[in-house]
């Protein structure tokens, strides 16, 4: 279920003060507003390449799909652009991860639950039943971080949007419910056998190392599955499960058509619509409740970044549970001049 993606920021932060907030509830969701300069790990951007040359982080391979330094694609109006092939890593989106239904730690508030109790957060181990167990609910939020701070406004590349609440799972029944899940991914049924999830380990070598590997495409590398598309997960770990269900949000909307891939064409502007998520093309960092300073392809073992990222009784910023993940995606495009 997609929300209206037009509402404007001012519209979205009225909305949210003029209904009963979280904290008249009992508190369970506290933190402060996001701060886009300090929050947001701006390292993450790195490596960028333009034509031949790549700038930051040589340790690492320059991002995006280009195999010439020269360009040549056609615009809106199909006049030809010649010029110069860019990649980066873009500030594109946010990503909450929350154990406390309607409670968004990027504005620091949140609205009560109008059924106190239902699709909250559960976390429960093997003790408490046959298998662990998570559920969390997620939102998606559009931030292109450089145009809300005013950078690079002149750059062609960078996406010109407002920020913006795309996606909440609270009102969608299919992220509720594993079953209904089954609609937008019926081949998850192919994948639930020991081989399928035994190619997984693979995954997890290629996270921990590099990137996952974008075939073996129902892994989530040391994650665990993609599949079901919902909102619960057989794992207890909190990072993993927190992490887990921000990239299934990415997976999800790409089986809706809602999300777009901009690091595969770079004559598409507007990215490209990928209902079989690229896993490569995305890299999560921790922005609550403690900041991270990684940058974290989809599947890398939490042991190597999660480290107090999660304080059993919270922070200023956000209570335990509640995840805010800062998402960064590979862009390619072709910046030049067109030719009259």
């Amino acid at each position: 279920m997609n929300l209206n993606h037009n509402i404007p920021l001012i519209t979205l932060i009225v909305f949210i003060m003029t209904v009963p907030l979280a904290y008249g509830a009992g508190g369970a969701c506290k933190g402060k507003v996001l701060n886009p300069v300090t929050d947001i790990c701006w390292q993450c951007m790195f490596p960028v390449k333009m034509g031949s040359v790549s700038y930051g982080n040589g340790a690492e391979p320059a991002p995006g799909n280009v195999t010439s330094p020269v360009c040549a694609c056609p615009d809106s109006k199909g006049v030809l652009i010649i010029g110069v092939s860019t990649a980066f890593w873009e500030h594109a989106r946010l990503i909450e991860t929350v154990k406390d239904p309607f409670c968004f730690p990027v504005m620091g508030t949140g609205m009560t639950n109008p059924k106190p109790g239902f699709s909250s957060g559960e976390n429960r181990s093997k003790e408490y039943g046959d298998s662990d167990y998570a559920f969390q609910q997620a939102h998606y939020f559009y931030f292109p971080a450089w145009s809300i701070l005013k950078l690079f406004m002149d750059f062609p590349c960078a996406e010109n949007k407002a920020f913006d609440l795309a996606y909440m799972t609270e009102v969608d029944p299919m992220w509720n419910d594993d079953s209904l899940s089954f609609i937008i991914n019926p081949e998850a049924l192919l994948f639930g056998n020991p081989v399928s999830q035994l190619a997984c380990v693979a995954d997890s070598v290629g996270a921990t190392m590099s990137y996952p590997i974008d075939p073996l495409f129902w892994c989530m590398g040391s994650w665990g599955s993609f599949y079901p598309l919902s909102g619960s997960m057989i794992e207890n770990n909190p990072f993993n499960v927190n992490a887990g269900l921000a990239a299934r949000m990415l997976f999800k909307l790409g089986r809706e058509t809602l999300l777009y891939d901009t690091g595969i064409n770079q004559c598409a502007s507007a990215g490209v619509v990928t209902p079989i998520l690229v896993k490569s093309n995305y890299r999560l960092q921790v922005a609550r409740p403690v900041r991270g300073n990684d940058c974290i392809p989809i599947g890398r073992p939490s042991l190597i970044w999660g480290t107090a990222k999660n304080p059993p009784f919270g922070t200023t910023n956000t209570s335990p549970d509640n995840f805010l993940w800062s998402l960064t995606r590979r862009r390619v495009c072709c910046v030049g001049y067109a030719l009259n």
